[in-house]
């Protein structure tokens, strides 16, 4: 397969605001969607494009002193913290999957979101002070601005292309909770490759064998937003069985599709299995995932020939997924209440 098999869409068409330009890109878009569920977005604004410097300057957060990397960690890496969801999370061995990495919610730009302590979705992001990283918070705040404005254009761009109206899904997104996370796949050691062990450690691709970094699989939610740093390794499995190569092209931004927004959409588009092979050099990705409040309903969009399904809250299909299925979040389930069903609110 070649890397032509993800299509590259121009960002400039999506957001010119000229009809036969926004055409031309809803098209393209809805197509990728329904047919690959990658794309590369090219193309960029100057607001919404990370250089090497800056990508880079974003970076630093990974060279903290253990001491100041210690105050952001999750609680269940290290029992006196508070936080549960936002943070950071260091390498684990044991597992096909092998980063380290922090997470960081919306509250780095809007601070009154960070509302409720007794949700750990709504809970506020531990972050490097002023003095450890100069003007890093700025930076990061700025980048996951931008990354919100696209996200919400990319939305609308699906919402034409499926037939509905434009702003169908922004009402969902209102005080959403969107997740920024920076990681690093380092180069494996033999100790971290011993304690998993077996095949499901190694992929053969192209004729060569590689270790894995990041175990196969679809993302959870809506939307996700990726940089790159300039070294390979992510991969998307095409629907013929082959694995494809996601080039990471200066300039671009990897764009791919969530579970829940594939059966939001009755299938229409198309939630991707991906995973990272480990090419013997150390590998930073900046993604971010477009994801709406956790109090926000999922119920079946009037498509033709859509299923119905139970509606649900957001927030509660995120949690019994990443608790059982994501390596940093598995064993904490406990530490949130689900809101139920939201037929039984309305009563």
């Amino acid at each position: 397969m070649s890397l032509q098999a993800i299509p590259t869409i121009s960002a400039n068409d999506l957001l010119s605001g000229e009809r036969w330009r926004q055409s031309a890109a809803d098209q393209a878009i809805a197509i990728a969607a329904r047919d690959t569920g990658f794309l590369l977005l090219g193309d960029l604004p100057a607001w919404a494009h990370l250089d090497a410097v800056q990508r880079q300057s974003l970076l630093r957060i990974f060279s903290l002193p253990e001491a100041a990397l210690k105050r952001l960690w999750l609680r269940k890496f290290e029992a006196s913290q508070p936080n549960v969801y936002r943070g950071w999370f260091p390498l684990q061995n044991g597992f096909p999957t092998y980063k380290e990495g922090i997470d960081i919610g919306p509250d780095l730009v809007w601070p009154e979101l960070a509302l409720a302590h007794s949700d750990p979705l709504l809970e506020p992001s531990p972050l490097p002070t002023e003095q450890e990283l100069p003007g890093w918070r700025v930076a990061a705040a700025q980048y996951y601005q931008a990354m919100h404005r696209l996200s919400a254009a990319i939305m609308q761009c699906l919402a034409r292309g499926l037939g509905l109206p434009e702003h169908s899904f922004d009402a969902a997104f209102v005080q959403g909770i969107s997740t920024l996370r920076f990681i690093r796949y380092p180069v494996r050691s033999p100790r971290s490759l011993d304690a998993v062990g077996g095949e499901e450690m190694w992929a053969e691709h192209s004729g060569q064998r590689y270790y894995l970094t990041g175990r196969p699989h679809a993302d959870t939610g809506f939307l996700t937003l990726l940089a790159q740093n300039g070294v390979g390794g992510l991969q998307a499995l095409h629907r013929d069985g082959h694995w494809l190569d996601v080039a990471p092209t200066e300039g671009t931004l990897v764009v791919n599709f969530g579970k829940v927004l594939q059966r939001w959409t009755a299938g229409r588009v198309q939630a991707t299995v991906h995973r990272v092979l480990g090419w013997g050099q150390e590998r930073f990705s900046i993604p971010y995932f477009y994801e709406p409040r956790a109090d926000a309903v999922i119920a079946p969009l009037d498509l033709p020939g859509a299923e119905t399904f139970e509606p649900f809250f957001y927030g509660d299909h995120l949690w019994e997924t990443i608790t059982t299925q994501n390596v940093e979040f598995r064993g904490i389930g406990h530490l949130r209440q689900p809101m139920g069903s939201p037929n039984a609110h309305r009563r």
